[in-house]
């Protein structure tokens, strides 16, 4: 029987965004498990709103983003790495987190690893150093920069999220995927990417992007304060908030 898998990513706490996605996943038929390749938390601000809708599936399962993994810092009085407006935007965020979510982010993975009809699947979000920590972004990959840095693995498909834009490599040796940021789109779209793996192994991957109304959503940086929000708006959404004022 064939398998079909969700994968989103970089959800950056925007409800919105992710309610549209997992209403689509819903209406997709045979659609078993989804997995989310991090950065559930950060930029956007609906924290505890995402987490909420997250923590009230059974279906899903994560690996831990940079930005997951600076608020869990901060929680715990470690340094995080971020810097600047950037930890200043971090400190908000932690500081707005609701405490019963902690025990649920904490618990969350770098890597997880799974087996559909023969095919070794990995999940990470960001390719990890010989540290196991995330790398510097590479905003040029190539297949043979994958195959280089996944050299010693025997995965068939490596999912990662991260560089918000999508990933389809395929080399001699594996497949590579990012379904893009699924919270982060200059345009009021929401993506992710169906993987689907037949029962002889054939790889088919769909990516898909939702129409969602995100009005409110980017309005509300600047009536919540949110740190850093120009920055933010232009960066991530293209100054969209701009038409709605």
């Amino acid at each position: 029987m064939e398998k079909k898998i969700a994968i989103i990513s970089d959800i950056h706490g925007n409800y919105s965004a992710l309610k549209a996605v997992l209403d689509d996943i819903d209406g997709e038929k045979k659609t078993e498990h989804i997995y989310c390749l991090g950065d559930i938390v950060g930029i956007g601000y609906e924290t505890n709103e995402v987490l909420q809708l997250l923590c009230s599936r059974d279906d899903l399962s994560f690996v831990m983003g940079n930005h997951d993994e600076a608020i869990l810092d901060i929680i715990a009085g470690r340094e995080p790495y971020s810097r600047g407006n950037e930890k200043l935007h971090h400190q908000w965020i932690a500081t707005h987190l609701d405490r019963k979510f902690i025990p649920f982010l904490a618990e969350i993975p770098v890597t997880l690893d799974s087996i559909y009809n023969g095919k070794r699947l990995y999940f990470v979000h960001y390719h990890l150093s010989e540290l196991n920590e995330f790398i510097s972004l590479d905003k040029e990959p190539t297949e043979a920069k994958l195959d280089s840095l996944y050299q010693t693995s025997n995965a068939d498909i490596v999912c990662f999220g991260h560089h918000h834009v999508i990933h389809h490599f395929k080399s001699k040796e594996r497949l590579y995927l990012n379904p893009s940021s699924l919270g982060c789109n200059h345009r009021a779209l929401a993506t992710y990417a169906l993987l689907t793996i037949g029962e002889k192994g054939e790889v088919s991957v769909s990516f898909r992007e939702v129409p969602y109304d995100n009005e409110e959503f980017l309005l509300g940086f600047k009536r919540l304060n949110v740190p850093d929000a120009d920055y933010f708006l232009k960066i991530f959404y293209g100054d969209q908030h701009l038409k709605y004022m």
